[in-house]
């Protein structure tokens, strides 16, 4: 677990375990349907939040939570975070999806950045050679925040997302070559900016 200060906001940032089933579910619960919109699972399910679990439990998933800094674990808000999910297939294994999800009262602060930049510190350590982002196209601020770190479009679904209401939404697909940032980090001598 390691604290840090984003403008006027503490948090402490930490692996997801077992014991966080039900801060996550409390942190999904509050978010609103557009927000959920681009997953790909409903993570305000129980049984999604289990499946959850048992994929970080096999080395498939990886999730960092951003949470308030509390006096115990039993008062843990989560604020924010971010995953990265490794395909189960054999074909896939180089590639990794990534996903941020901020808390309302969390945004405009950096958070979603700063999730952004550890996991993809994260996908370097696990040798990931490809990153994927989805979101809908008037995430303006995630594509911002993704944009900024080196992912570009690399596809756009048509009407591929229904919302609750029926109403249809196009997906942004946006993919980053994990090495080839590597090797300009390299280059340009800034390793040091993702050393811990």
């Amino acid at each position: 677990m390691t604290q840090h200060t984003l403008n006027d906001l503490s948090l402490d940032l930490r692996l997801m375990e077992r014991t966080d089933r039900e801060h996550i579910l409390d942190f999904a619960r509050t978010l609103s349907p557009h927000d959920l919109l681009f997953l790909r699972r409903d993570i305000t399910s129980d049984r999604v939040a289990d499946a959850w679990i048992e994929a970080i439990e096999k080395g498939r998933v990886s999730t960092l939570l951003a949470v308030a800094e509390a006096a115990s674990p039993e008062g843990a808000k989560i604020l924010g975070y971010a995953t990265l999910d490794r395909s189960g297939e054999p074909w896939t294994q180089h590639v990794a999806e990534v996903r941020v999800l901020v808390g309302s009262e969390a945004r405009g602060k950096g958070l979603g950045r700063f999730l952004t930049e550890q996991i993809f510190r994260r996908a370097l350590e696990q040798n990931v050679e490809k990153l994927v982002a989805r979101m809908t196209l008037d995430q303006e601020g995630a594509i911002a925040v993704f944009e900024n770190l080196g992912f570009r479009p690399e596809g756009l679904l048509k009407d591929h997302v229904v919302d609750r209401a029926g109403s249809k939404h196009d997906l942004l697909v946006m993919a980053h070559a994990v090495a080839d940032f590597d090797a300009t980090r390299a280059g340009f001598g800034v390793q040091e900016a993702f050393a811990d």
